[in-house]
């Protein structure tokens, strides 16, 4: 069973906000809408299984919070630099949604991008408008130049702005780096090469090291500021083909990390600068050019110990070589075969929200069971301490308030309700019994209410203290509840 339905496993889809493709579902609604939206969102995801979003909040160098460097993003509120209204703060609003359902929030932001479209007009406050010099257009698209240091620095300063005033878990990009190329146009970035690009052998080399330079930057910047701050990478499936390199992996693939879009993802991974790495397998098993088990096996086998992740184009559904209505069973199903892919990312949470395919009745089959997100002992190991002073009132006609008291000395985010019935034994490793995951309560005292029990039978209940990292405490002391609503502690393991 738990190998079916792991205890642990990271379970996340990428909510886009860019060209409203997520949320909101059109620019311009009013606050009121645009949270009813997001909550519904949030809740359609949660049944669905997923443990943490990963939400777009800087999709076109505009954002979704009051920024001191970027602007408002129209994909919000219908004109660039024009805020909510009436105000809320959209970023601060989603975090606090998210973690009311204890779902992880990796903020997802997009770092060189500054429009999407060729008929793009920057507002007054848009830093094209005032740093041109910083930006370059490449098909019709807007960038900002990687290799230009005051880019660079700037872009950094508005990211850490962020990790700085939110309670973020995690700091995402996914794969937009340099931008995939174009046939026939060259990215104009000739003259930053000359500038500052000298001691490089040629313009590759430069380019790698430009976002080398940011992401290292960019992790050494979280970590000083919030070590608890996890920083991930979804990066295009494929890293470089075998046929170009040995180390790459037996694809066929016509662009690459590497090459084309100048990410050197392995450097990132071996040298510790990300956490976890998210690579963007949307093929479906059996592929030619980029079969889906092949580039799982290589990712795992390239991972160097940190969390791998799959990205996976459910999105694609019903489309060629998706037509297999177990497509997404069988490629989590894989997944699980290799120790350190410790879970999935979905594009996108409209496909889920949508039931497309029937894409539900897949996830319901590999989600049984709720799951924690792994934890990561490189941050943290440490363990809070377990729930005391346990006491149950109720009956089975008004459901069982279980209270207890919540340790002062660490820090717990949640609790873990383990429920067995009559002569079973609560097990730690078992998700089926998992009942609930409560967020921690601002006060000594926390409670919650199991509505779910039946006449004529017995519960054993034990909790669980589980930190921000999902460290998780000892079980603590057992209460048993009989179907009479009589009480009676027993000590736990």
């Amino acid at each position: 069973m738990a190998q079916e339905s792991p205890k642990r496993e990271l379970r996340a889809a990428w909510i886009a906000t860019v060209n409203n493709i997520d949320w909101p579902s059109q620019p311009g609604l009013s606050a009121a809408e645009q949270k009813e939206e997001y909550v519904q969102l949030l809740d359609t995801l949660a049944a669905a299984g997923m443990n943490a979003i990963v939400m777009q909040i800087r999709p076109t160098a505009d954002t979704f919070y009051p920024s001191s460097y970027e602007p408002w993003s129209a994909y919000l509120t219908g004109k660039q630099a024009t805020p909510p209204k009436p105000f809320y703060n959209p970023l601060a609003f989603m975090i606090d949604e998210a973690k009311k359902r204890n779902l992880e929030f990796h903020a997802w932001f997009n770092p060189y991008r500054a429009s999407n479209s060729p008929d793009f007009v920057p507002s007054a406050e848009h830093p094209l408008v005032k740093h041109p010099d910083w930006f370059v257009q490449y098909g019709g698209k807007w960038y900002y130049d990687p290799g230009i240091p005051e880019a660079q620095e700037f872009v950094l300063q508005s990211i850490i702005e962020v990790v700085k005033h939110y309670d973020l878990d995690a700091v995402h990009f996914d794969d937009y780096f340099y931008p995939y190329k174009i046939a026939g146009e060259e990215f104009p970035d000739r003259g930053s090469f000359a500038q500052y690009g000298k001691r490089f052998g040629n313009i590759g080399e430069w380019r790698r090291h430009n976002v080398d330079y940011f992401v290292e930057a960019l992790s050494k910047r979280i970590k000083a500021e919030k070590p608890f701050v996890k920083f991930g990478i979804s990066p295009f499936g494929v890293w470089r083909n075998d046929d170009v390199d040995p180390r790459g992996s037996a694809t066929k693939a016509g662009q690459t990390n590497y090459d084309d879009l100048y990410a050197d993802v392995l450097k990132w991974l071996k040298e510790g600068w990300i956490d976890y790495v998210t690579p963007q397998i949307y093929w479906h098993i059996g592929f030619e050019l980029a079969e889906y088990k092949t580039l799982v096996k290589w990712w795992a086998e390239n991972s160097y110990n940190r969390h791998v992740y799959i990205g996976q184009g459910i999105y694609r559904v019903g489309q060629k070589g998706w037509e297999d209505h177990q497509e997404v069973v069988n490629q989590i199903q894989y997944n699980r075969n290799f120790p350190i892919v410790k879970g999935s990312m979905f594009f996108s949470a409209k496909t889920i929200v949508q039931d497309k395919e029937n894409v539900k009745s897949q996830l319901e089959k590999v989600y049984p069971q709720p799951s924690l997100p792994p934890i990561m002992p490189w941050i943290n190991q440490s363990t809070p301490s377990a729930p005391d002073h346990i006491t149950a009132k109720g009956s089975p006609e008004t459901g069982i308030i279980l209270n207890w008291r919540a340790s002062l000395k660490e820090d717990a985010s949640y609790f873990v309700i383990y429920r067995c019935e009559n002569k079973g034994a609560l097990d730690l490793n078992n998700p089926a019994q998992i009942i609930a995951k409560v967020p921690k309560s601002p006060y000594v005292l926390q409670n919650w209410k199991d509505t779910t029990i039946q006449q004529r039978s017995t519960y054993h209940y034990g909790i669980t203290a589980v930190d921000r990292l999902h460290n998780e405490s000892m079980l603590s002391p057992i209460i048993t509840v009989d179907t009479k609503g009589k009480r009676k502690q027993v000590n736990g393991e």
